[in-house]
């Protein structure tokens, strides 16, 4: 099973949230957080930083990094898509989020959430993780990942 991030950028004050349009490759055209895959060398907290720097042009630094969830994503006769994430938040970087070959970031209201534009998941642990909850889930995705067959999450 792949190893990936999920990185969200979180200004409290106005209660935003940073996510950034897929441009190419899986989840193409959906909103989501930076990350990707943890590489053979890399802690998860490393790919973290390296993904957002990549995707988004901002610098992170592995203290400021809140892990929240803890998700594993399956998918219906498709055991090459499934794959282990670890999400984070952090309300401290360096540099002004912008668009790369890969993602468009764009940022949103906690109450504007284009949840119909995201992942079908999303709306189920997003909302909990915007109130502070950290969460350890599984979602089980149908075969054109579109429904969600099913989903535990538990706090953590």
């Amino acid at each position: 099973m792949k190893e990936v991030t999920l990185l969200f950028l979180i200004k409290p004050d106005s209660r935003e949230i940073l996510l950034a349009m897929k441009k190419r490759g899986f989840g193409e055209g959906k909103f989501n957080g930076t990350g990707g895959k943890v590489e053979a060398t890399e802690t998860s907290k490393q790919a973290t930083v390296r993904e957002a720097k990549e995707e988004i042009g901002v610098d992170v630094s592995e203290d400021d990094l809140v892990e929240v969830a803890d998700i594993t994503f399956l998918f219906e006769n498709k055991p090459d898509w499934s794959f282990h994430c670890i999400a984070y938040t952090t309300t401290h970087w360096e540099g002004e989020p912008s668009e790369s070959e890969e993602m468009a970031p764009q940022w949103f209201s906690f109450d504007e959430i284009p949840y119909e534009r995201m992942w079908v998941d999303d709306k189920y642990w997003l909302p909990q993780v915007l109130e502070s909850k950290k969460l350890n889930a599984i979602f089980h995705f149908s075969e054109d990942a579109n429904a969600v067959l099913s989903q535990k999450i538990t706090d953590r």
